[in-house]
């Protein structure tokens, strides 16, 4: 399998264990930004990261499966949340690699709403630690509506890109 990471689009508080920022069962309900706060130029910055698969699904899935459960198992008062994952991960999945399941919310657009959309809102909403996406090309736009909703919700967000081999 090929896997490609981008080091600068790869940052470490996805990789390093989480910091404890209290703990509570069950994080708020989608109703205002509560952890609203200013974010310095650097800061704004690291807001995204990102990591670049290549290969088989269920190798990529092998992959992610440790980093997402990092960042489930966190001592956060927010939310993991998912946008659209791939079919591949289910709620099967999520149990047998080992996600604390009662800290992720999966989240799917309805009706006309875009994955994108979704994102922002929920990145823009601060319920959430981590948003994770998985959309294949970030750049321009699409990257700056999601760091601006990202800086609006002290939120980060994970945009995990998958190509399968050709």
């Amino acid at each position: 399998m090929n896997r490609q990471t981008s080091f600068n689009a790869l940052h470490m508080p996805h990789c390093e264990p989480l910091l404890s920022a209290g703990s509570s069962a069950l994080a708020p309900l989608f109703t205002e930004v509560k952890y609203k706060s200013k974010l310095d130029r650097n800061q704004y910055d690291g807001l995204i990261s990102e990591i670049s698969l290549s290969g088989q699904t269920q190798q990529c899935l092998q992959l992610i499966a440790p980093v997402l459960r990092e960042l489930s198992e966190g001592q956060h008062d927010r939310w993991l949340t998912l946008i659209s994952p791939p079919k591949n991960i289910t709620a099967q999945w999520l149990r047998d690699a080992g996600l604390n399941r009662e800290r992720i919310l999966v989240l799917r657009p309805r009706g006309l709403q875009s994955s994108q959309e979704l994102a922002c809102e929920a990145l823009r909403l601060g319920c959430s630690h981590t948003v994770v996406c998985w959309f294949n090309q970030l750049q321009g736009a699409a990257r700056n509506r999601l760091l601006h909703a990202a800086n609006a919700g002290s939120t980060q967000c994970l945009n995990i890109s998958h190509t399968l081999p050709i």
